[in-house]
Parts: structure tokens; C-alpha cells; sequence
């Protein structure tokens, strides 16, 4: 009989959920972005933990359709946004709350495990690719701009070291709050980034600050926003956002790589689905030598994917 492992993830933007065999293999999966009214550049989080609180039960409506629930060995959940002492996040409370429950009424067992962790373990799984014991994971989200030195645990999940990232905002951060200012709707990462790659001015430049393996972004903002205010070509300003964004990172990896010596890199987070990013570095001489990867732009976003593979035995 097959063994399936289900996993719940309620971040600040997504309700998910996802079922996974014992090889892998994803079987289902389900998912909801949070509602954010126009104009404004997130959610608090007593509002996000009430949308979830009623999503959840939406993405169960036909569970048993597709998965015979008297198979899951397991439920998994997203707990905290990363695996470190004090990291929390009320949100996370609402898929806490439910696998327990779940776990409880189908008498099987339960594990935690962090946001971070379901990222970097969804983007390896759909990457397919063999990043060895250790290596670099660059986590770029809506809220979080990280650059980590990555050991895998024997049995599950990872040890996590944080070794660069940004001094100030995160890159979700800036790509949202210039989108929005042009008018997008949040999260503005998609829209903004499909401006930046159709765009035909390249005047506009923003200036990429990094010392070595830290980034600061507060000045592009500053800069970018007064030309929002100026009545600036929106497609020249996203194409200067995304430009900053990828010099900079191309710098941050480059130290990054030379101070660990790894050359193994995966990039997570929602904002490593963006098409300028992924092909400015991949047509990076100065990162020549280096292997660049990237989990499928479908398990970029939110989901819970990770979550129950890292929950398999």
C-alpha cells in the first residue's frame, strides 16, 4: 500500500497544501494566494492569519478525490519562517493548528519543519539537480533576502547558516513597493518583471551597492520612487529594478562562492521565478565556473511542496 505525506504551508501570501509519496513523487497539491485590496503593499499579519483560518478548509473540499487519506503517514507543516531559535510568525499558527488536527484525526504522525527549509528543498527537488553536501542557497522572497551556507542533515531537512543578504529591505520588498507605486497590484513581482523584460529604454539606471556578500537596496528605492514621482517611462524604471537586483546578486554570489569555496548555487524564494534575473545570470561572465540553479518557477511561489517532502522517511 502506498504511503503518502501531506504538508501545509500558510505563509504571509499563500495558503497551500501538497501530498507526496514515499519516492517523491508529488500526487496533489492545492493552493490559494491571500487577498490584498489595491494600493497596498501587504497584509498585517491578523489579517493574513484570518484568511487562512478560512482557506484552509477551501483546499480540503475535495481532498479525498484525490488522495485516500487512510494512506498519509504523515503531516508536515510549515512552523516558523526559518530554522533558528525565535523565528516566528503568527501566520504560521493556522497550518499548525490544522495539521495537528489532521494529524490527530487520521492517527498518523506529524513534523515541523521551517518555511525556509520548504523552499530550498522544493526548488532542489524540481531543479533535479545534485548540489552535493553543502552548498549556496540564495533565498529571495517578498520579505526576505538571504544568502546561506547549506549543510544537509542525515535524515531530513538542513543545517543553515546565514552568510549574506541585505543591510536593509529585501528584493521582494523593493520590486513590491515600486510596482505598486506604478500602479501594479501586489505582490507586483510577476507584472513588474515581465515589464523589465519587454522594455525598450535603458536610460534610467539604478546603482547596485554591495560589500561583500551584503546588499543594500534603500538607495535604489529612493531613487526609483522619485522617478515614479517625475513621471518617469514605468518600463525603463523596471528594467533598472531588475538590473540593479541582478548586478547586485551577480556581486553578493561571486564573494559568496569565493569566501566558502563552494560553486554549487540554488536560488529559492518567489522572486527567483523572474525570467530577467534568471537570464542575466545565466549569461554572467563573472560568474563563469560557478553552476547556477533553479527550481521550477511553478515551486518558486509559495506552496507546501517541500514542506511534505521533507517529511518523507
Amino acid at each position: 500500500m502506498a504511503q503518502y505525506y501531506l504538508g501545509i504551508d500558510t505563509s504571509n501570501y499563500t495558503t497551500s497544501m501538497a501530498v507526496v509519496d514515499a519516492a517523491g513523487l508529488l500526487i496533489y497539491e492545492k493552493r490559494k494566494l491571500l487577498e490584498v485590496k489595491k494600493g497596498e503593499r501587504g497584509l498585517r499579519q491578523s489579517d493574513a492569519l484570518f484568511q487562512h483560518v478560512l482557506t484552509m478548509p477551501e483546499l480540503f473540499e475535495d481532498f479525498t478525490l484525490h488522495v485516500d487519506s487512510g494512506q498519509i503517514k504523515k503531516v508536515i507543516v510549515s512552523s516558523r519562517p526559518r530554522p533558528v531559535e525565535n523565528s516566528y510568525m503568527p501566520v504560521f499558527r493556522a497550518g499548525q493548528s490544522y495539521g495537528k488536527v489532521l494529524a490527530s484525526t487520521l492517527n498518523c504522525g506529524y513534523q515541523e519543519f521551517s518555511h525556509q527549509e520548504n523552499h530550498i528543498k522544493a526548488a532542489e527537488w524540481s531543479a533535479g539537480a545534485n548540489l552535493g553536501d553543502q552548498f549556496i542557497a540564495i533565498h529571495i522572497s517578498g520579505g526576505t533576502t538571504e544568502i546561506l551556507k547549506i549543510i544537509k542533515k542525515q535524515n531530513a531537512g538542513y543545517d543553515i547558516v546565514q552568510i549574506g543578504g541585505t543591510k536593509d529591505i529585501s528584493i521582494g520588498q523593493l520590486i513590491d513597493r515600486i510596482g505598486v507605486s506604478l500602479g501594479l497590484d501586489f505582490p507586483a513581482g510577476k507584472a513588474l518583471d515581465r515589464m523589465a523584460v519587454n522594455s525598450e529604454s535603458f536610460d534610467f539606471k539604478l546603482p547596485a551597492s554591495v560589500k561583500g556578500t551584503f546588499m543594500n537596496l534603500s538607495g535604489p528605492e529612493t531613487k526609483a520612487m522619485r522617478a515614479i514621482a517625475q513621471g518617469g517611462d514605468s518600463h525603463g524604471i523596471a528594467w533598472a529594478t531588475f538590473q540593479c537586483i541582478s548586478k547586485s546578486l551577480e556581486a553578493a554570489i561571486l564573494n559568496a562562492c569565493q569566501d566558502t569555496a563552494l560553486h554549487q548555487v540554488i536560488i529559492v524564494g518567489g522572486v527567483a521565478s523572474s525570467s530577467y534575473i534568471r537570464d542575466f545570470l545565466s549569461h554572467s561572465h563573472k560568474l563563469e565556473g560557478i553552476d547556477i540553479h533553479y527550481g521550477d518557477a511553478k515551486y518558486c511561489t509559495d506552496h507546501a511542496v517541500g514542506t511534505a517532502l521533507l517529511g518523507i522517511d
